[in-house]
């Protein structure tokens, strides 16, 4: 039994059972289905029927638009030979998915070899060895719900390759799991290193598809409900995570062979920017006299913002006004990305800044920022406009710095509307990538992002910002991705991750 060369979807699945009886809709399955194919790099099409009301045809043409399928007609001839013309030869079965109702079915023509999926007998067990041969000695495979397909299509890949091809389950929220797929970085069909993409989905069972993983891919950012902040983060009991990611953590504690990319608790230091903050010292061993310094920004922990001395402990941080004033907790909750830039001690007394918050010492960095991507042991970077300098800041804040300047990070970062010369000064490439490896063994982290900025006059290379599993959206696609699945085959090899949080 080959590796999938392609899937045809009767649209027995496509339509909802409903449709027969009035209305034609397109089933929730099948849409969650074509969805996660959608960019999995394997040929889709729907297979439409000649009775189908105007309709329904119709509508199947629409879903095939949405979700770049091909749709053929089953009154073809020979639609197989119609099928081997449209879809590339890779020497794999056509997966042919219809449901129980007519499993007696069987598409004309022997120019492909054929695999039949049929859905919805829920007295058996999904299986990738065919159960039986029909006449036509197109080979028979049942699953119970449509859903499981996606898990089918792994193992038979994973089959075909063999042991060296790599499944990783992966879950994030949609919008980001949909910027990544969009890109290619999550394909069924395997990559040129031997990787296979599983979207893990909380509505099935989660101990099948963990028997097929080598690895899970996470973003477990994405899931947190509350952080506690009342002490540093040091265990992932602070973190409330979704029922969901409570859910999948059980799991992967039965499963200590599959790795987890990356444990729960190396993510921790990354929710906490004053934790963060503390470990950026550690980049004072990276300096040489007489060149340029990477450092983090000088900070300050704050609990209370009407604290009578607060003018005496920013002194004693080294914090001269303009300062940065950052929630504590970085990222997961809706307030992490408030921010406030403050430009007067008294500013501080009614600020609208979650609590523990971190004063941080305000840059002057020409209103460049650098955005760096470690994927395993390659870096990359951008250069993006950020916010200006501080003589220039005044004009953006209410009544000119008569009250602070407050922004969320995520959504409205006052940038600077003058145009920026993003050569106006150069960075240490080598510095920082130094910075970067040193930060990758020490957080023990696969993918991350930091940002850098150069301070005006002095050249110092400030990190101002940590954060895991970055989109890196500015990195073009044919490097960042072949990268992205270097650095996830590197992990899951290196043996490092096989004790999980």
């Amino acid at each position: 039994m080959g590796a999938v060369r392609g899937i045809l979807l009767d649209s027995s699945v496509v339509l909802s059972s409903d449709a027969s009886h009035g209305d034609a809709v397109v089933a929730l399955a099948a849409e969650y289905l074509l969805g996660k194919l959608r960019y999995s790099r394997i040929p889709i099409g729907i297979l439409c029927e000649q009775d189908l009301s105007s309709p329904k045809v119709n509508l199947i043409q629409e879903v095939a638009t949405k979700y770049f399928c091909t749709v053929f007609c089953s009154s073809t001839d020979d639609i197989s030979s119609v099928i081997a013309q449209s879809w590339e030869d890779r020497g794999g079965d056509v997966v042919h998915v219809v449901s129980s109702r007519k499993m007696d079915f069987h598409p004309k023509g022997n120019d492909c070899t054929w695999l039949k999926v049929i859905v919805g007998n829920a007295d058996r067990e999904p299986s990738t060895d065919a159960e039986y041969v029909g006449a036509t000695g197109i080979s028979n495979l049942f699953i119970s719900q449509l859903e499981e397909l996606l898990l089918l299509i792994c193992q038979l890949n994973k089959k075909a390759i063999g042991e060296e091809a790599l499944i990783v389950g992966y879950v994030m929220k949609p919008s980001r799991e949909g910027d990544f797929a969009k890109r290619g970085a999550f394909p069924m069909h395997p990559t040129e290193n031997g990787l296979i993409f599983l979207p893990l989905n909380y509505d099935l069972p989660l101990a099948p598809q963990f028997q097929l993983l080598d690895a899970v891919l996470h973003k477990a950012t994405d899931e947190i409900l509350a952080v506690d902040m009342d002490s540093p983060l040091g265990s992932i009991e602070q973190v409330t995570f979704t029922n969901n990611l409570q859910e999948l953590c059980r799991h992967i504690k039965c499963h200590l062979d599959c790795c987890v990319i990356d444990p729960f608790n190396n993510v921790l230091p990354i929710l906490d920017r004053f934790r963060i903050q503390q470990i950026l010292f550690g980049l004072e061993k990276l300096n040489i006299h007489g060149h340029c310094k990477i450092r983090p920004p000088h900070f300050l922990k704050v609990d209370r913002f009407d604290e009578s001395d607060l003018e005496q402990k920013l002194a004693q941080a080294k914090l001269s006004l303009p300062t940065i004033v950052k929630p504590q907790v970085a990222c997961g909750v809706s307030e992490a990305h408030s921010m406030a830039i403050v430009f007067k001690i008294d500013q501080y007394k009614d600020l609208n800044i979650p609590l523990p918050a971190v004063v941080q010492e305000y840059v002057n960095h020409m209103a460049l920022i650098y955005k760096f991507y470690a994927l395993g042991g390659k870096i990359f970077y951008a250069v993006k406009k950020s916010i200006p300098n501080a003589d220039n800041l005044m004009s953006l804040s209410p009544e000119n710095g008569m009250k602070p300047l407050l922004f969320d990070s995520l959504k409205s970062l006052p940038v600077a509307k003058e145009q920026v010369n993003v050569t106006s000064h150069q960075i240490d490439l080598d510095l920082v990538n130094h910075a970067a490896d040193w930060l990758r063994r020490t957080l023990d982290l696969t993918i991350f992002g930091f940002d850098v900025v150069v301070q005006e006059g002095t050249g110092d290379h400030v990190i101002v910002d940590v954060n895991y599993l970055p989109s890196f959206k500015e990195v073009p696609d044919d490097v960042a991705i072949p990268a992205f699945w270097d650095a996830l085959k590197e992990k899951i090899l290196s043996g490092k991750c096989k004790n999980t949080s």
